[in-house]
């Protein structure tokens, strides 16, 4: 796990600056033999998921990450890993229970060997990441899913640029429907994204809440070769800090 600057201004100021929002890069494939030893900083239902894993792999890589969110708010907020305590919102959302959490917002995601850990005072953050594939069910999805807008702009893109788009629109979407914790309760067709390659990550349209457009910002990510990802935040004032 990473850890220099952002998690050491953590243990100074006791807490993080409400004009930051701070992700983690995680490497989720740590070595096999250390899997026994991060179990004892896992609560019981946590231990109960990584049983429920049917892949070694799969189930070491669920349980790192689940060790690194919990060493990352524990030093945000100063608590040890293993006395840190989640609830769930009613679309299962987890967030710290308070009140030593108060105020601390935070997101993961992860993806094959790799994981990204977004933290937040204040305000709400999501974070999505995928791995880019091709496939001929991309455009069915995207159809399903998508906006008339998106679904435009991606069939006016080269062939050539399709992927990334598609993979760029939906770690998007799935980033601020994240961040909102309200889950597939919000209809992916009712909010555009943009996806053009090289074009600025941005929330362009909400037809369910006409402030969502000026109350969200979106970044996109390139935590590795061959994935895209992207960071959804409440407000603008903000800037992001990398956990290295």
């Amino acid at each position: 796990m990473n850890d220099t600057s952002v998690l050491a201004a953590c243990r100074r100021g006791g807490g993080l600056p409400e004009d930051e929002v701070h992700i983690w890069e995680v490497d989720l494939d740590c070595p096999p033999e250390r899997s026994p030893a991060l179990l004892d900083c896992l609560s019981q239902d946590e231990r109960a998921r990584a049983q429920r894993f049917r892949f070694d792999r799969d189930r070491d890589r669920f349980v790192a990450a689940r060790v690194a969110l919990r060493e990352i708010l524990g030093r945000c907020i100063g608590l040890p890993a293993h006395e840190i305590v989640f609830e769930y919102g009613p679309y299962g959302k987890p967030a710290l229970e308070s009140p030593a959490g108060a105020g601390v917002e935070f997101n993961v995601s992860h993806c094959e060997g790799l994981a990204l850990i977004a933290v937040a005072a204040g305000r709400r953050v999501g974070v999505d990441l995928e791995r880019i594939v091709s496939g001929a069910s991309r455009q069915r999805i995207a159809e399903r899913f998508f906006s008339p807008a998106e679904i435009a702009a991606l069939r006016a893109l080269p062939a050539a640029s399709q992927d990334e788009a598609f993979f760029a629109c939906w770690t998007r979407k799935e980033a601020y429907i994240k961040a909102r914790g309200e889950g597939l309760s919000i209809p992916l067709d009712e909010f555009s994204v943009s996806l053009a390659p090289g074009e600025p990550a941005a929330l362009l349209d909400c037809s369910f809440a006409e402030d969502e457009v000026r109350n969200w910002s979106l970044q996109s990510l390139a935590p590795a070769p061959g994935f895209v990802a992207a960071l959804a935040v409440e407000g603008r004032d903000w800037r992001l800090r990398e956990g290295r």
